[in-house]
């Protein structure tokens, strides 16, 4: 199956974590889980125009938690932590 670039990437993982790696240009972002690093370095470097050194990339499995005295999960997801080229950023707060 052939994924389109634009379908790779979901949402930037916005959290205190991900924000304070931004100092050693890095970026993380929330992406398809039949992604593999390729297909994600070719997409950030398309939608961003940014040159992409290295991708490291985390499955995060699913989650059970108690919501009104049921059982809930936090659905499983795909994480790419992006390291940039010196000098250039991605502004999450602007959009695509």
């Amino acid at each position: 199956m052939k994924i389109h670039y634009l379908d790779t990437i979901i949402s930037p993982n916005v959290t205190e974590k991900s924000t304070s790696l931004s100092e050693y240009n890095k970026v993380v972002f929330k992406v398809n889980k039949s992604a593999n690093k390729k297909i994600i370095k070719k997409s950030i470097e398309k939608i961003f125009k940014v040159k992409v050194i290295k991708i490291n990339t985390v499955n995060i499995r699913e989650k059970t938690k108690m919501v009104r005295n049921r059982k809930a999960y936090k659905s499983a997801y795909k994480k790419a932590i992006i390291t940039l080229k010196k000098g250039q950023s991605i502004d999450l707060a602007t959009g695509i």
